[in-house]
């Protein structure tokens, strides 16, 4: 299994994936440019660490020692000097990088440092950024930080440099892959970046694997803002035309239009299977043990309402 995404909703993915199998990959993004990750990468010239560290700490043994090592990731200084919600986990893995300088094998050792059930990599090799074009303007916002919260529409997001080195690794597991899971995540900073970088693209396309893509449980205020389910998957298609899906992954409480999202995943070459992830709590979250008894679902081919196969 490989996942692709970045934050919470890679977190999420994860965190049901793991309950699967411990041959799993997180392909994370590495354009974000606000909080501790974006001084770090400012500062010191580096993949911004965040949400690495969010990937790393998702897949970290469950056991006392597992456990403890992943709160010790995720604490953050409250000062008020420099180390103000600092991370600790990103300055223990921007400090790997700089003794072994190789950002690969810096996330490995802290994946063994947390038992981690999986490989944690990133996407790209270079630290990228990200713009966004407005719908029905000339205005162009920059950066990831100001993207994810842009309260207006958005027509089209680039990559600063376009044509950034792929991580090695990360292509070789996207090859190698039975499956591929694509979301969720806030689509136009954590989805949509992975079809931007040509070298993961082709992967995508030439691969084997099949591919799954997991849709969001709420619009977000921000970056989302205006688009509906189907148009998730359109704004997919239409910054990578070439993208084939297998199967498309929603719940029913979000769907409003299920013919609408049924076509628009027709037009990515997938079926649409409908079953109920998030929390009980009523929060927009995923519940990972319903997730991840819909990802097998997926794996096993039983897509329609009472388990029919599909083929």
């Amino acid at each position: 299994m490989v996942a692709l995404g970045g934050g919470h909703g890679l977190a999420a993915s994860l965190g049901a994936l793991r309950r699967m199998t411990d041959r799993l990959t997180a392909v994370v993004t590495v354009a974000d440019d606000g909080g501790s990750s974006g001084r770090l990468r400012a500062e010191l010239d580096v993949l911004p660490p965040g949400d690495l560290r969010m990937a790393l700490a998702a897949l970290c043994d469950e056991s006392e020692w597992g456990l403890t090592w992943r709160d010790l990731l995720q604490h953050r200084f409250t000062s008020p000097g420099s180390l103000d919600q600092h991370a600790v986990g990103n300055l223990l893995i921007v400090a790997l990088w700089e003794i072994l300088d190789d950002p690969v094998q810096g996330l490995d050792w802290v994946g063994r440092l947390l038992g981690a059930r999986g490989r944690v990599l990133p996407m790209a090799s270079v630290p990228l950024a990200i713009s966004a074009r407005v719908r029905g303007s000339d205005r162009v916002v920059v950066g990831q930080s100001h993207v994810a919260t842009c309260d207006e529409e958005i027509e089209e997001v680039v990559l600063d440099p376009a044509d950034p080195p792929a991580c090695p690794e990360s292509v070789e597991a996207v090859r190698a892959a039975d499956w591929v899971i694509l979301g969720p995540g806030s689509w136009y900073t954590s989805v949509m970046p992975h079809v931007l970088v040509p070298e993961l693209a082709r992967a995508l396309h030439e691969t084997t694997a099949r591919t799954c893509l997991t849709l969001n449980l709420s619009s977000e205020d921000g970056e989302a803002r205006g688009l509906t389910p189907a148009g998730h998957l359109d704004a997919l298609a239409k910054h990578d035309p070439e993208l084939r899906v297998d199967v498309v992954l929603a719940d029913p409480t979000v769907v409003d239009d299920v013919e609408d999202l049924e076509a628009a995943a027709r037009r990515l070459g997938a079926r649409l299977l409908m079953r109920q992830v998030r929390r009980g709590d009523g929060t927009p979250h995923h519940d990972p043990l319903r997730l991840a008894a819909a990802y097998q679902d997926v794996f096993d081919d039983f897509l329609g309402d009472v388990g029919t196969p599909a083929r």
